[in-house]
């Protein structure tokens, strides 16, 4: 078990730094994900360094790169890596079975534009990740902490809105989403008071699905049932 800084906000919402206070999510790994990280990490695998990275050496090219915090199994961002090959993907997962998945996926694809960091993303960001090198971040179904008194812990804050600010390119896009229309609001709110970005909803608050982000099969039986989901595109001005 490897421990590592996490991201954690008190009340007021201002985000703290817990020194070694996050243990990575293990988890029970199938036979197949323990394979996938054994034979596709050392080809899709960046292992954290407090140093920046430098993107065209990782990628072996210049290219837009966009990058994913929190993906889960992987299942829709190697579909978005897939359908867009002249992009270069990073995603960021704390939960071990969840990187497995994504690169058994992703070598099943033969997707080669993908990298995965199995970290902290909010140290990922500060220190890996250069200043002005991204061409989209994207945020899907966050955890909402339903509770009224938990709505400061969401990741959505004024500072962290600020971090990603710095690592966009100018033009650049964070991408939100999430199927809790309080914290679709909770985002507006934060992201309308944002210093630097622009909504790029015609409308002033939502934007329909695109088509870059993939329906997942949790979102598309939300939709059968009559739940909604909130798409949130804001573009880096200055």
């Amino acid at each position: 078990m490897s421990e590592v800084t996490t991201a954690e906000f008190n009340e007021e919402g201002k985000y703290l730094r817990k020194v070694r206070s996050f243990v990575l999510r293990e988890g029970r790994l199938t036979k197949g994900q323990a394979h996938a990280i054994e034979t596709q990490w050392p080809t899709m695998g960046l292992d954290y360094s407090p140093e920046s990275i430098d993107l065209e050496s990782v990628f072996g090219r210049d290219a837009d790169t966009v990058l994913e915090i929190g993906f889960g199994m992987g299942a829709s961002l190697v579909e978005m890596a897939a359908a867009a090959p002249e992009q270069n993907y990073i995603g960021i997962e704390v939960h071990q079975p969840g990187v497995g998945a994504c690169l058994a996926s992703a070598a099943e694809a033969e997707v080669k534009n993908l990298r995965v960091y199995h970290h902290d993303a909010i140290e990922v960001l500060e220190n890996s990740i250069a200043d002005g090198s991204l061409a989209r971040v994207q945020l899907f179904f966050p955890d909402p902490w339903h509770k009224k008194r938990h709505h400061k812990r969401r990741i959505v804050q004024a500072e962290f809105v600020q971090l990603l600010r710095r690592k966009l390119k100018v033009g650049g896009v964070f991408h939100m989403a999430t199927d809790w229309e309080n914290y679709a609001e909770h985002m507006l709110e934060v992201m309308d008071a944002a210093e630097g970005y622009k909504n790029q909803s015609t409308t002033n608050n939502y934007v329909e699905r695109p088509e870059h982000r993939p329906l997942t099969k949790f979102e598309a039986r939300g939709q059968r049932l009559g739940h909604g989901v909130w798409d949130l595109m804001f573009e880096k001005i200055s």
